[in-house]
């Protein structure tokens, strides 16, 4: 029977946290009824044993899959992901965070009717990001330039995010811009779309320190914000591939 819920995780070194993860967050699945679901672990450019891991993991049990990009590239891995997808729902998720409570709330609005794509916003009223402080900052100041750059109303692009597949597809397909900042294309060119978006408040608290250094993403993060922001607003660029 073919999934309704496909959980894409992009990851990159994380053979410490991959395999208890996985599995737990397939038991949550089944434990909140979700049964017919398919976690896909979109690794990208690993140099510990990720890749291994996962092909473990999907060997012992059906309702995993696995693939690779060959250099690291978070958005290449994400849309790759997507793409091939099966299920009806694309689950967008993080290895060090695996939110159930988000899946069930974002499905019931993906259900419902009420929305085409939802957002877990760590800055939104209601929400609870445990990050350090730095972090927190960075997220705040990179959404203020998305919505001076590119006129962004929401708060949050990066991370938790659920959507119906068939409506996100054709944006997906457009996006150009690879990394982390995919994410926040895929965002903006849904809302300038008009897909319906909600973001819903989330708790987050993270399983351990990131895999990429803050301040090593900065210098990219704003190469491909200006690619993005070219792209937008001048109709110009390549698609970007691992």
């Amino acid at each position: 029977m073919a999934p309704e819920i496909s959980v894409i995780i992009p990851v990159y070194n994380e053979e410490a946290i991959l395999a208890s993860s996985v599995l737990e967050l397939s038991r949550g699945l089944d434990a909140a009824g979700l049964v017919r679901h398919e976690i896909v672990i979109a690794e990208n450019g690993s140099r510990d044993r990720t890749r291994e891991i996962a092909a473990e993991l999907a060997a012992a049990h059906p309702r995993v899959r696995t693939f690779s990009c060959a250099r690291p590239n978070y958005g290449a891995a994400l849309r790759e992901g997507i793409e091939g997808a099966r299920g009806e729902y694309v689950l967008c998720e993080e290895i060090d965070l695996c939110d159930l409570d988000f899946h069930r709330r974002a499905l019931e609005l993906l259900r419902s009717g009420e929305a085409e794509l939802v957002i877990g916003s760590k800055a939104m009223p209601g929400a609870h990001d445990r990050r350090p402080l730095g972090r927190r900052a960075a997220t705040r100041i990179y959404n203020g330039l998305l919505r001076v750059t590119l006129g962004f109303h929401g708060t949050d692009t990066h991370g938790l995010k659920a959507f119906r597949r068939a409506a996100l597809l054709p944006v997906v397909g457009r996006c150009i811009v690879g990394h982390d900042v995919f994410a926040s294309e895929l965002v903006i060119r849904a809302e300038r779309e008009g897909v319906r978006v909600r973001e819903i408040p989330v708790e987050l608290a993270e399983k351990r320190a990131p895999s990429v250094r803050l301040l090593r993403r900065v210098p990219k993060v704003l190469h491909n914000l200006g690619r993005l922001m070219a792209a937008i607003h001048l109709g110009v660029g390549r698609r970007e591939d691992a």
